[in-house]
């Protein structure tokens, strides 16, 4: 279950949550038959309209990114939103980018090979640079070096570079907001845990076991 309340349709905000409700749920109340069309419980939303301002503008995003009036191609944009979502530990961002990357007709073997995409040479220039870039926004902070940042100036426009800058990290955001929140494909429990000692183990053992005996 998610880490905060969920809201339901009776108690959703009217201008804001209800028609978005209503676009993916139907006639539903979300929160006692939960489940989207792309199989998500859908918790993502219900979790969000706990603050009708928050939702709001999270739903804008979706709108900014997914506008005819955006200059990057659709598909190096989901590229960069896929690694964000990978990059993160986000099951959630990765699944649903994934889904988006196949809409939009990219090959299964470009899709499957994003998590090693350093490796592999099924990606032309751009999305390489894309990726790269995107690596750098979500792994390293934002700490680009000139020599790439001049590659990406070469292929793409200002516009677009800011485009797939803010999208990317918008989407950064997104995954780690839903891993702390344990939203949709993220509701996980942590699986770095101790393993415990075997029996009849104690600490001075560990400091001794290298040791041997005169």
């Amino acid at each position: 279950m998610p880490r905060l309340r969920q809201v339901s349709r009776a108690e959703a905000d009217e201008k804001v949550a209800l028609p978005l409700y209503k676009m993916l749920f139907g006639d539903r109340d979300p929160v006692a038959e939960p489940g989207t069309a792309t199989g998500t419980p859908g918790d993502w939303w219900t979790v969000f309209a706990n603050s009708p301002a928050t939702l709001q503008h999270a739903a804008q995003g979706f709108a900014y990114y997914q506008s005819k009036d955006r200059k990057l191609e659709p598909a190096l944009r989901e590229l960069g939103q896929t690694w964000a979502g990978w990059a993160t530990g986000s099951q959630f961002v990765f699944s649903q980018h994934c889904k988006s990357l196949r809409a939009l007709r990219v090959s299964e073997e470009k899709i499957n090979a994003i998590p090693h995409w350093q490796t592999v040479n099924c990606f032309d220039p751009r999305e390489r640079l894309v990726l790269a870039y995107a690596d750098r926004l979500v792994c390293h902070a934002g700490r680009v070096p000139d020599a790439l940042f001049t590659d990406l100036k070469a292929e793409f426009s200002d516009e677009e570079i800011l485009e797939l800058t803010y999208v990317t990290c918008m989407y950064q955001m997104h995954a780690v907001m839903s891993r702390a929140l344990r939203t949709e494909f993220d509701d996980r429990d942590d699986p770095i845990t101790e393993v415990p000692a075997p029996e009849g183990f104690e600490a001075t053992d560990f400091f001794n076991s290298g040791r041997t005996k005169d």
